[in-house]
């Protein structure tokens, strides 16, 4: 028996288990979404859905050629993403900091979980007009609404999470004489970690829905304010494609975070079933 065959032998199961699997029915993903475009091409083309209602697909693809030819669309994408990266990281950093202050601490549930679970009953968007009266059309609106939308989602899950590690594994952490710092470091953090990483996935959602609404408060650039000029205009191939740019940035950062979470969870191919 050659060696590679004795110790695919000797380590048995649990090494076939870890060979890397061709992913032959991602395919099958792409299937439905390319008959949607097919089926809207061809209602376009037999004149049963008009241009002034929905572009067909091929004007846009020729509307998005000649945006990005006339540096429209980049110029507006990068100050897009510009307001998310501050307002998500702003958001983020307050949602995880309050659940830990929240989740490791009964005096801390009960300075911070009462707020945000009121501030969380009030619509996001309902708060734009006091917004405005605070801080003015510039800016800062448009980051403040990114944080809460980024923030909560984060804030729920990450404490959810905490609260949930098995407190069993305190008892263990007690047994190996963990300081406390160890004990979150080791055992409540990466415990809560899939729970944080489903909220991440959420708050980028929802980030990305807040950045529309904020970028319609008298924005003189972004991809909010490209939509919004383009209504004036009733030109539904420009809005059409902004739109897509922004169903294909949440599909980039979703795939990215699902990305971590298979690095980060490993551990828990071992309960995944094929």
């Amino acid at each position: 028996m050659s060696a590679p065959v004795l110790d695919l032998a000797v380590r048995g199961p649990a090494a076939r288990r870890r060979r890397p699997k061709i992913p032959g029915t991602a395919w099958k993903r792409l299937v439905s979404p390319l008959v949607i475009l097919v089926v809207w091409q061809l209602a376009s083309s037999a004149g049963i859905l008009p241009d002034r209602l929905l572009a067909a697909p091929a004007t846009l693809v020729g509307t998005a050629v000649d945006l990005i030819q006339a540096g429209t669309l980049q110029t507006a994408l990068l100050v897009s993403l510009q307001r998310v990266a501050i307002g998500f990281t702003i958001g983020a950093v307050a949602g995880v900091g309050l659940a830990l202050i929240a989740g490791l601490s009964r005096f801390g549930e009960h300075a911070v979980d009462p707020p945000m679970q009121m501030l969380r009953a009030i619509p996001l968007f309902g708060l734009i007009p006091l917004f405005i009266l605070w801080f003015g059309i510039g800016e800062t609106p448009k980051i403040a609404i990114l944080v809460l939308g980024v923030a909560f989602p984060l804030y729920l899950n990450t404490f959810a999470g905490i609260r949930g590690v098995d407190g069993k594994l305190a008892e263990v952490a007690k047994v190996q004489r963990l300081t406390r710092a160890e004990l979150i470091a080791h055992i409540v953090l990466p415990g809560a970690l899939p729970q944080t990483l489903v909220g991440l996935r959420q708050s980028l959602g929802i980030g990305w829905l807040a950045l529309i609404v904020a970028e319609q408060i008298n924005a003189d650039a972004g991809l909010g304010y490209m939509i919004n000029d383009a209504r004036e205009f009733l030109r539904t191939d420009v809005i059409v494609v902004g739109l897509v740019v922004y169903c294909v940035l949440g599909l980039i950062t979703d795939a990215l975070v699902r990305l971590l979470e298979r690095r980060a969870l490993t551990w828990r191919r071992g309960f995944l079933t094929s």
